[in-house]
């Protein structure tokens, strides 16, 4: 049973340096984008773990073969697809590896764990991320734009309201200030993040 353990503890930790791997890439590529951010300090944590009960059963942790393998598509959305898909397939692995150490139940807690952070956080993360695909460009602030001028609303003296010249992150609408009486233009300083990832 020793080696069917090893196998097992191999393919779960051959996955989760892969997820860690691709979503380095992203970030080493498109820049600081939510939710890579989070997650890919998650799946170091997996890969931790994962490496304590190799250490624990004596077995030699094998090496993480993935940053040099790593091919990203050219689009950022493709890449929140991509995750999307490793996700699910991270859950239906750990599905199949409970089911083969039912005599390890230490063993059986720390995948449990782990499926469940892919499928009630990691999972999810993403898929808002894909709704929002939109908001989604290469680097910049947290919802991965480029902070670039955008569009504001501005409040004029005379209560009234104009347009104004917002400094934005360049998505969404901001909120300024205009100087001036009736409706006109004013100059705004706002925040245009309407979402994040």
């Amino acid at each position: 049973m020793s080696n069917s353990l090893e196998h097992v503890l191999c393919e779960a930790l051959d996955d989760e340096y892969k997820a860690r791997a691709t979503y380095q890439a992203v970030l080493e590529t498109f820049g600081d984008v939510r939710p890579f951010t989070n997650i890919v300090h998650a799946e170091d944590r997996h890969a931790k773990a994962l490496e304590q009960l190799f250490a624990r059963y004596g077995f030699a942790i094998p090496k993480d073969r993935w940053p040099e393998k790593i091919k990203l598509p050219e689009k950022l959305e493709d890449c929140v697809k991509l995750a999307v898909e490793a996700e699910i397939e991270n859950a239906d692995m750990y599905d199949r590896l409970l089911a083969q150490t039912s005599d390890y139940p230490d063993v059986q807690r720390v995948l449990l764990n782990l499926q469940r952070a892919s499928q009630e956080n990691h999972l999810p993360a993403f898929q808002r991320a894909l709704e929002r695909s939109s908001s989604l460009t290469a680097e910049g602030c947290e919802c991965g734009c480029t902070n670039e001028s955008g569009q504001g609303q501005g409040r004029g003296n005379a209560n009234q309201h104009r347009n104004g010249n917002g400094h934005s992150c360049g998505c969404g609408n901001g909120r300024g200030h205009g100087h001036g009486h009736g409706r006109r233009n004013g100059n705004g300083r706002g925040r245009g993040c309407a979402s994040t990832l």
